[in-house]
């Protein structure tokens, strides 16, 4: 978590609260190259130590997704367990349409991976399609899932309209 407080940029991401201020949920994003991340080795160096960082560097790099102009890369959505099925994602996915508008994006990407059903239901009643489907192969025992597939949702001007 230390590592996440580091390297996270504020300026790419949608945050919900609750009415109390807790944090519910959070969505990231990726435009034009920076996303809501911005780490290095150096930093995994310094959390982990040299050789956990070289693994870790080496696993995060396979599932990095550059961002494409006109299209804004979401880099991962989530939403705290008692906050699930309350309308949380939904406004995050929202808040990512708006901005998507905002800055001339056309197209907002995902990838989806298969061992999360649920994710994958909310990202087809928000209108993404899956575009495309990639096996982990027999990195699927690292990563914990087989096969991630990538969703596209066309903006539209009604998401220009939106509240984000």
């Amino acid at each position: 978590m230390a590592l996440l407080v580091d390297i996270l940029v504020p300026d790419n991401a949608f945050v919900a609260l609750d009415a109390k201020g807790g944090l519910v949920g959070l969505a990231g994003m990726q435009v034009n190259g920076a996303g809501f991340l911005s780490g290095s080795f150096a930093d995994l160096r310094r959390h982990y130590g040299l050789f956990s960082a070289l693994w870790r560097g080496s696993l995060l790099e396979v599932l990095d997704r550059p961002s494409r102009p006109g299209v804004l890369q979401m880099d991962g959505i989530c939403v705290a367990a008692q906050a699930r099925g309350q309308g949380v994602g939904t406004a995050l996915l929202t808040a990512i349409f708006a901005e998507a508008a905002r800055i001339g994006c056309t197209i907002v990407s995902l990838d989806v991976i298969d061992s999360n059903p649920r994710a994958k239901a909310l990202y087809e009643r928000a209108g993404f399609r899956r575009v495309t489907t990639e096996s982990t192969g027999p990195l699927r025992f690292v990563f914990g899932f087989a096969r991630a597939e990538k969703m596209h949702r066309q903006i539209t001007p009604a998401d220009a309209e939106s509240e984000g």
